[in-house]
């Protein structure tokens, strides 16, 4: 099945939209093909800024509006304790809320942006969704990772060559609670290594501050930066670690 024929078998769907890679490929081929897709961004603390910067600027270009809906979800203990499965469980209340909205405004699918090259062994979220019965196209069609990019490249969409991004609860170790307080810290100093220059980097919470993840073409950066990098994250972490293993990219 191509996605042109999902959609014309699926004419009418909201669409968890993040203004990344996949699902900006998703909302254009969607809306390419002529059916109705309402994109629907989660905005909660786990979201940096940029992200939902990004989902604008996208609906902008296409010309569709952007439906921004808010989730509490530091109010969930079972996200916020953060276990092992914390994705399982946030996922389920996201896209909980996701269901509800789209049902209210009469849309009876709802889309993810899951694709070919995402292993369910490696997504616990991806459970949530097929209990949700949340439809992926991408990876129903047979669409990776990589023929996605190619794609938009050919389709014009700035997201071609963006990084994958986890959320910001990822950079907080499994079993340390997450607070306001720590993601705000991190997305602070992601923002401010980003201004540096670096781009598909981590900043990782440790028991002492932070670890900085770069990739191998971006070390030289990292030493010739230094004095630069120790004064944005000093007033944010009392202790600064480099990963002397280059960071591998994902998709």
């Amino acid at each position: 099945m191509t996605l042109e024929q999902f959609f014309q078998q699926n004419p009418r769907c909201a669409l968890a939209f993040s203004g990344g890679v996949d699902s900006a490929f998703l909302l254009w081929a969607g809306l390419r093909a002529g059916a109705e897709v309402r994109p629907c961004f989660v905005k909660t603390p786990f979201q940096p800024r940029f992200e939902l910067e990004d989902a604008r600027r996208l609906c902008g270009q296409l010309g569709v509006e952007l439906t921004v809906l808010e989730v509490d979800i530091l109010s969930d203990e079972a996200v916020t304790s953060n276990p092992p499965d914390r994705c399982y469980h946030c996922k389920r209340r996201l896209f909980s809320a996701l269901k509800e909205y789209a049902a209210s405004e009469g849309y009876s699918l709802l889309l993810d942006g899951t694709n070919a090259s995402d292993e369910a062994g490696d997504r616990p979220g991806m459970r949530a969704l097929s209990e949700l019965e949340v439809r992926s196209p991408l990876r129903e069609c047979g669409l990776t990772k990589e023929r996605i990019r190619a794609l938009s490249r050919q389709a014009g969409l700035f997201t071609w060559d963006k990084p994958s991004y986890a959320c910001l609860a990822t950079r907080v170790p499994n079993r340390r609670a997450i607070t306001r307080e720590d993601l705000e810290r991190v997305e602070r100093g992601e923002e401010a290594l980003a201004r540096l220059g670096f781009r598909d980097f981590r900043l990782r919470l440790t028991p002492g501050g932070c670890k900085v993840q770069a990739l191998e073409g971006q070390m030289p950066l990292v030493f010739d930066s230094r004095e630069d990098i120790l004064a944005a994250l000093s007033p944010l972490f009392s202790e600064i670690t480099l990963d002397l293993r280059p960071r591998v990219p994902v998709g």
